[in-house]
């Protein structure tokens, strides 16, 4: 069968990802925790089906039950069944890592775009307040808002999204100012394409894969926020579970030492979720094909 030129061209313009994607299943760890991380994800999705009971389903006779056959992570101090609560809460945690994530690279995005492509005083601005931006402590500025603002779900995710764009900012700025001055984004210019084409259409697809390993990094940074802000009572309010506020008990002695099931399950659960998606950005970095793509 004779090969056209339209087939050609679609293996050599799939051949880079397909590299990429090879390159991504070598990396051994960042494959075992992809898979450990869709398992939760799955989990997380599917909470209605593998629930033993309602998540808030108060028992007053059962609190504090240790696991048993019944309860398989035990209960909490309102007899509320923490496996359920677990695969619930991991809805919740991963929505605002995931949402938070997507909002801080998109202005991040904007901002980076904006300064490495015009340079001059676009540049000098938002350089100096992306400057100004990362020499406050993050979370004691996110703590402080969400203490004025009052906690709440989407709150949280505006409050973390809008507040971790300084990275991707420099990140995308760094990647544009090498980009302008290439031959194909010169062409364009040449030929008349408007900045706005020329950005969307030339610049950030080559920007997309260095960002990609950005945004993931950032869902597992905003999932440990999430648990901290939630653990301190400014985050996802009671009684919708996640697992930072799930973690919320163990701020009395008497749970912390007495009651490990109480949090235990929590904190595994942010600490594994946050391992297997670092190593899946470890995965994804080294899989980046630093060919760019005309």
């Amino acid at each position: 069968m004779a090969v056209t030129k339209r087939d050609t061209i679609a293996k050599a313009e799939k051949s880079p990802r397909r590299d990429m994607w090879n390159r991504f299943k070598r990396h051994r760890a960042a494959r075992f925790f992809s898979i450990v991380f869709i398992i939760i994800v799955l989990f997380s999705l599917g909470a209605g089906v593998f629930q033993r009971y309602p998540p808030n389903e108060i028992n007053l006779g059962a609190m504090f039950v240790p696991p048993s056959a019944e309860h398989w992570l035990g209960t909490d101090s309102l007899g509320r069944d923490i496996w359920s609560r677990i695969l619930h809460g991991g809805r919740v945690s991963l929505a605002v890592g995931v949402s938070s994530a997507v909002i801080s690279a998109l202005v991040g995005t904007a901002l980076g775009a904006a300064a490495g492509y015009y340079g001059g005083t676009v540049d000098m601005v938002i350089s100096r307040i992306t400057d100004v931006a990362m020499t406050f402590p993050a979370f004691l500025v996110m703590l402080t808002i969400a203490a004025m603002v009052g906690p709440g779900l989407t709150k949280l995710i505006l409050i973390i999204g809008l507040l971790s764009w300084p990275p991707a900012t420099r990140l995308v700025r760094g990647q544009v100012l090498s980009l302008k001055s290439r031959e194909f984004v010169v062409a364009a210019r040449a030929l008349g394409a408007s900045d706005w084409l020329i950005i969307t259409k030339h610049i950030l697809p080559n920007v997309i894969p260095v960002l990609l390993a950005q945004i993931t990094f950032q869902v597992g940074g905003a999932i440990l926020t999430e648990a901290g802000l939630s653990f301190l009572g400014m985050g996802v309010p009671m009684p919708t579970p996640s697992w930072g506020n799930m973690l919320e008990p163990a701020k009395t002695l008497d749970v912390l030492q007495f009651r490990p099931w109480a949090w235990i399950p929590a904190a595994i659960m942010v600490l594994v979720t946050v391992l297997c998606i670092n190593f899946i950005g470890d995965g994804i970095r080294d899989a980046i094909d630093t060919k760019l793509q005309m």
